[in-house]
């Protein structure tokens, strides 16, 4: 375990270090176009990325200032006592973690974990965009969200992964209807993103999904609170839609209609609205994409108001990078298309740096 990193350092180490590689990326953008050229060594780059990435947040401490992480640990140790799996929504989820307690420590499990979390990106990085994997997966390492889903939110952030390894697998259906039902059974709350996949298979206008999405702004801000006792009244996703009725004043200050947290979802709007519809990009792996994190946000919109409604927003947050940069790898669309490339990831990456270590 990297025990020797002080615990209050250990995430400001992590975000700091990739802010070295980040900026290596870039000044590669500004002065020699993309950033590896060789295809051996953009291979060689992601292994030693994804090999990092994991070791560095498998190993990390367990300690509650990684929230959940003791949670979880205490589930581990409740099995590797004999316990029995608990037969509920989330049932691949409970025979995992019973069949590791039995063969391994605490700490294998949670290096175990943060392989699971981190792979599944990797492979969707190289499915999508072969040769070029290695800076789509370094962007999704680079996504606001990232961090914290592999060391807070463990189940969610595995069932998130094995969802966008799911959408990778579009030639391969089996795999990807394999894999969307082992996200589902991980973390119930993925029927969001599985029930908006579902439906970009029967309809495909982006337009109609961005006006939806518009739309759900003025009805969440007149009829919030009755749509979240509806959906709540569903029994959906089990305990994970018991977020939309906790009691706002002692939770997370997520709460309320958070117009900071919206404007962050436009941003890949936004990039869809450019790609798609004014720059014409015709491409039916981009356009279900970004179908799907426009339904999924929409939902998040109409629900933004409940305590913890950042975990309903990251069901769509997750897919940001693939949405934001895949198209930089498919077309030309710019001049200089490279320098633009650069400043795109400044944005992307410095508001996720200033958000987990600067404030």
């Amino acid at each position: 375990m990297f025990d020797f990193i002080p615990i209050e350092y250990y995430t400001p180490v992590f975000y700091n270090i990739l802010l070295i590689v980040v900026f290596g990326v870039v000044l590669n953008l500004f002065t020699k176009g993309y950033t590896i050229q060789n295809l051996n060594k953009k291979e060689f780059a992601s292994i030693w990325l994804f090999l990092a990435v994991s070791l560095y947040m498998g190993l990390r401490p367990i300690n509650g200032v990684f929230v959940d992480m003791t949670n979880y640990n205490r589930t581990f140790e409740y099995y590797a006592s004999g316990a029995e799996v608990k037969m509920n929504f989330d049932i691949l989820w409970a025979i995992f973690v019973k069949f590791c307690s039995g063969i391994m420590t605490a700490p294998l499990f949670f290096l175990l974990c943060a392989v699971l979390y981190v792979f599944p990106l990797y492979k969707a990085a190289k499915n999508w965009l072969g040769k070029d994997r290695y800076f789509l997966f370094l962007m999704f390492i680079a996504s606001f969200s990232f961090w914290a889903y592999g060391t807070n939110g463990i189940r969610n952030g595995i069932a998130t992964s094995i969802f966008v390894l799911a959408l990778s697998f579009y030639r391969k259906k089996y795999w990807q209807y394999v894999s969307l039902a082992m996200s589902y059974f991980i973390h119930g709350s993925m029927m969001i993103p599985i029930a908006a996949y579902i439906l970009t298979l029967f309809y495909k206008n982006p337009k109609h999904y961005l006006l939806g999405w518009i739309v759900t702004i003025p009805i969440s801000l007149i009829f919030g609170s009755q749509i979240e006792i509806f959906v709540t009244s569903l029994g959906l996703g089990g305990e994970r839609l018991q977020y939309l009725t906790m009691d706002t004043k002692a939770q997370f200050s997520s709460s309320g209609f958070r117009w900071d947290f919206v404007l962050y979802s436009v941003a890949p709007l936004y990039a869809g609205y450019y790609f798609i519809i004014k720059r014409k990009f015709k491409d039916e792996i981009y356009i279900q994409l970004f179908n799907i994190y426009v339904a999924v946000n929409a939902f998040w919109i109409l629900v933004i108001r409940a305590a913890y409604s950042n975990r309903f927003a990251y069901l769509s947050w997750f897919l940001m990078a693939v949405i934001i940069f895949y198209p930089f790898f498919k077309k030309q669309f710019f001049k200089k298309q490279q320098k633009v490339l650069a400043y795109v990831v400044l944005v992307y990456f410095g508001f996720t740096y200033f958000m987990n270590v600067i404030i």
